[in-house]
């Protein structure tokens, strides 16, 4: 038998040659895209997601966009973008896949009390810290990270519980991060994250370097975004000759223009110091602006994500309403404005921004043509600015992701929000909102008592503050603060606090008809005094059913306008179970060996 070398046949090589020959591959990418999309299709249907694509998008020249959801639970859902189909197919997949691995999709929710208590919740390299006082526990971050994010010491330890499981017995979770100057690892705050990073520097890719590459391009463009909108900076305009060589951008540039767009290319390297670009739209019906960017230390792929950014998810006729340029300078960098850019980029960007004399010169830069030097010199690029880079891997679905921070430079919002605006407020009320129907009128006073304490913005969505996906036709997917407690008010016969909830629904316009119709009845129910008197009338001006249904709750024959028992692991949302069922197909498969 021969021993040798397995050697190839001709006719094999000419056939493999063939079908690579078939294959796209695209700068930054170590996979061609059909490889890439073959495989993540596969680990897809192995874990038990099947992707459902909607909303293509293809109505300029090279530029692509597509919405893909799971089948099983539509919450689960993210967007691709790319000079192709195949590129914004695979775009859409990855950051499916980051999302999954990240525990991303799972932020905002939470996971009930049965996963709340499991062996872990979010990964089983997870270390608690039991809170004991309001110092934060030695061992969480570092000394000198405990004071970035704390500098006043004003964050209490108990703050730092996860809304995830709000499990305050048990402690602080923490994820181990490797800080890449030196190798040491570091327990990061499962609550930190969330509320500073959100989505900030995630990644899924081919290759560890591929993937890191793009979570921190991503620090780098949002970033400098940032610092440009704050400071209102000026940007050089990239020459018409550099554009062509690029003849696929330029194409998707040129059909804008014809579409009767002003189209503004920028370079946003502020000096040929960072991997920034900027495509910049102007509506010329409205006057609104729309300023994209996009990063990579490759040139060409950091404008091509400038430009698709642009008109990711949107069609031509929705690049309506951006606003006006700004003139007020401090509201335009104010940390509300910053956020909204994050968002959906649609902030106010100062007119200092579109002035003809730049503050820079136009750098035709290009920083690295290979995936190792990609990564290399980005690590290098935020080291050698003075920060420090703290990276996770995620390996347990058999495809590399990562999430990076990097302190000083990736937050999406303000540190102070530890103090002002931490999710885990929600854990504090949420024992009780889970059971509202069951409460007694003690429990709903002190629940009551607890909002007035908590002082939080009459308009903030029930859902958001506990953490409940909830199905779209109950009344908890609208329900906010100052209705909730409204009703406590009603439960506890507390006319003030009644009429100042019937006035604030009355002006916030944030529920539906019926239901306001309903508490302005309320409202005139309770200052009628003997309101029998005039049924006949109220009957008339409100429906006899809405007069019903405003009696019940006053006389409190109803209560909490029907809201059901949500229950201990959100048993009473039909879609928070579906979050749930999907969170256990990747929570299965944590500390096995992937595929």
């Amino acid at each position: 038998m021969n021993s040798g070398p397995c050697l190839i046949e001709p006719a094999e090589q000419l056939q493999k040659d063939t079908q690579r020959m078939s294959e796209t591959f695209i700068p930054s990418k170590d996979a061609s895209l059909e490889s890439s999309i073959s495989t993540l299709l596969g680990k897809l249907e192995t874990i038990g997601f099947h992707v459902v694509e909607r909303s293509w998008l293809n109505e300029i020249e090279n530029i692509w966009s597509v919405h893909v959801s799971d089948r099983d639970c539509p919450r689960l859902f993210c967007n691709g973008k790319g000079g192709s189909e195949l590129a914004a197919r695979a775009s859409a997949l990855g950051e499916f896949f980051e999302r999954l691995s990240t525990n991303y999709f799972w932020t905002h929710f939470y996971l009930g009390d049965s996963v709340a208590n499991d062996k872990f919740v979010h990964y089983p390299n997870e270390q608690w810290f039991p809170v004991k006082g309001k110092a934060w526990p030695m061992g969480i971050l570092t000394p000198e990270l405990q004071k970035f994010y704390n500098p006043k010491k004003e964050v209490l330890a108990e703050q730092l519980i996860d809304l995830n499981s709000g499990n305050a017995a048990r402690g602080i979770c923490t994820i181990p991060y490797t800080r890449l100057r030196d190798g040491a690892s570091v327990p990061y705050p499962v609550n930190l994250i969330g509320n500073l990073y959100v989505s900030n520097g995630m990644s899924a890719g081919n290759t560890m370097m591929e993937a890191r590459t793009q979570a921190l391009s991503e620090i780098f463009e949002r970033n400098i975004k940032f610092r440009i909108i704050r400071d209102g900076i000026c940007l050089p305009e990239v020459p018409e000759e550099v554009i062509n060589r690029y003849p696929r951008i330029a194409a998707g540039i040129n059909g804008l223009r014809a579409a009767g767009f002003g189209i503004l290319v920028k370079d946003a390297s502020l000096g040929g110091e960072y991997p920034v670009m900027n495509v910049t739209l102007l509506h010329p019906h409205d006057q609104g602006v729309f300023a994209s960017f996009g990063a990579h230390p490759r040139f060409e792929v950091a404008l091509e994500r400038a430009l698709t950014e642009l008109l990711q998810g949107r069609a031509l006729d929705s690049l309506g309403d951006f606003p006006a340029p700004g003139f007020d300078q401090d509201e335009i960098a104010d940390a509300q404005n910053l956020e909204i850019h994050f968002v959906d980029s649609s902030g106010v960007i100062s007119w200092e921004f579109l002035r003809d004399t730049p503050d820079f010169e136009f750098v035709d830069w290009n920083f690295s043509n290979t995936t190792a030097e990609d990564y290399q010199w980005s690590v290098d690029r935020i080291h050698a600015s003075g920060h420090d880079i703290y990276v996770a891997d995620f390996t347990h679905l058999g495809v590399y992701a990562c999430r990076i921070f990097a302190p000083g430079m990736s937050e999406i919002y303000p540190i102070e929000e530890l103090q002002w605006e931490n999710n885990s407020v929600g854990n504090l009320v949420r024992p009780a909102i889970l059971r509202l129907p069951e409460l007694t009128q003690e429990e709903c006073q002190t629940l009551l008592d607890l909002f007035a304490e908590l002082d939080l913005p009459e308009e903030l969505p029930i859902t958001t503050l506990i953490g409940l996906a909830a199905d779209a036709d109950t009344a908890w997917a609208d329900l906010r603060v100052g209705e909730l407690k409204t009703l406590l008010g009603l439960a506890v016969e507390d006319e003030d606090v009644v009429l100042e909830g019937c006035a604030w629904v009355a002006q916030c316009g944030l529920l539906g008809a019926q239901r306001r119709r309903v508490y302005r009845c309320i409202e005139n129910l309770l200052k009628l005094g003997d309101p029998e008197r005039f049924d006949a009338t109220l009957s008339l001006l409100f429906g006899a059913e809405t007069l019903r249904q405003a009696y019940a709750l006053v006389r409190r024959e109803q209560q909490f306008f029907g809201l059901s028992t949500l229950g201990p692991n959100m048993e009473g949302s039909e879609m928070h179970q579906r979050l749930l069922v999907a969170y256990q197909k990747v929570q299965r498969l944590k500390g096995t060996p992937p595929n």
